[in-house]
């Protein structure tokens, strides 16, 4: 059995533009052109790949088959490259990544942007928790991902990029506010900023201190930035990385609130496929976090 190039590339767009509609814009075709691909391949496999909600998504042969189509558009970019196609003519490859949230508001992008004067490519960046992003990888949405998974996903290889550091802070006025008296009872009432519901840094600091993490109330602020701005105005406290605490801790707008520290090792996970394109790209992120972080313990 073989499988049409233009049958996996046409899944993956679904997949990443969410609708047949949009899918056929993409690939200036129809939308019942776009179907009837689906429906053939479909037919050849003897498998549903389309999960025909809003917005599609892949089912487990559809992952499979989207994974294909994004190999072979990376391995079709380096082939080109090798023959000495000019790299800026016709479209850019699009390479789709994972990253968490701290670290792409702190030092993923640059390592993007030196890459993108260089390679012909755009990125698309998935944001997700870094224990969960291994799953992104898994489904072949994305070539590669930073993860707290030291462990290699099937299929991928694995590098070391070192640990964030996070801090427990809170401005001077909510401390003089909420954390008087005895620490541990100000703690069970002190509200508490979080990222969303699968953020565990703040419960487990909380742990650490003997406080049950199910006591205090909770504000969710689940953008990196913003998240760091609500410690800032004061909403509550949390663990802030050492990038975007470091200089309100110097200016005063922010102090410690002691305890450990809690160091959250990254790594760097790519799919297992030899591409100069993709070597380069982890070549650069693994780089710079090995610059810009601390030595995983």
């Amino acid at each position: 059995m073989r499988i049409p190039f233009e049958l996996t590339e046409t899944v993956a767009a679904v997949v990443d533009e969410g609708t047949l509609d949009a899918a056929a814009r993409r690939l200036h075709i129809t939308p019942s052109a776009v179907s009837q691909r689906i429906k053939t391949l479909e037919e050849q496999l003897g498998r549903v790949v389309l999960v025909r909600s809003k917005p599609a998504r892949a089912t487990e042969a559809g992952a499979a088959i989207v994974r294909l189509a994004r190999q072979a558009a990376l391995l079709e970019h380096d082939t080109l490259a090798e023959l000495g196609a000019d790299p800026h003519a016709g479209a850019r490859t699009s390479v789709p990544l994972a990253v968490n949230a701290d670290s792409l508001a702190t030092w993923f992008l640059e390592p993007l942007a030196r890459l993108s004067q260089r390679h012909p490519v755009v990125f698309e960046l998935h944001r997700d928790d870094q224990d969960f992003t291994a799953a992104l990888l898994e489904s072949g949405t994305v070539m590669g991902a930073v993860t707290s998974r030291a462990t290699p996903v099937a299929g991928c290889r694995v590098s070391g990029l070192g640990a964030m550091r996070y801090e427990a802070v809170a401005t001077p006025g909510f401390v003089e506010r909420w954390l008087g008296g005895d620490r541990r009872d100000a703690l069970e009432s002190a509200p508490v900023v979080d990222f969303d519901r699968r953020d565990d840094l703040q419960n487990d600091w909380l742990a650490s201190e003997g406080v049950d993490p199910s006591l205090p109330p909770r504000h969710y602020v689940p953008a990196s930035n913003d998240f760091a701005t609500s410690v800032r105005l004061g909403l509550g406290w949390a663990l802030l990385p050492t990038f975007q605490s470091r200089e309100p801790l110097e200016s005063g707008e922010l102090v410690q609130l002691g305890g450990s520290p809690v160091d959250v090792p990254l790594h760097w996970q790519q799919w297992n496929l030899r591409s100069p394109l993709l070597d380069a790209i982890a070549d650069e992120i693994v780089a710079e976090g090995r610059r810009v972080l601390r030595p995983a313990p």
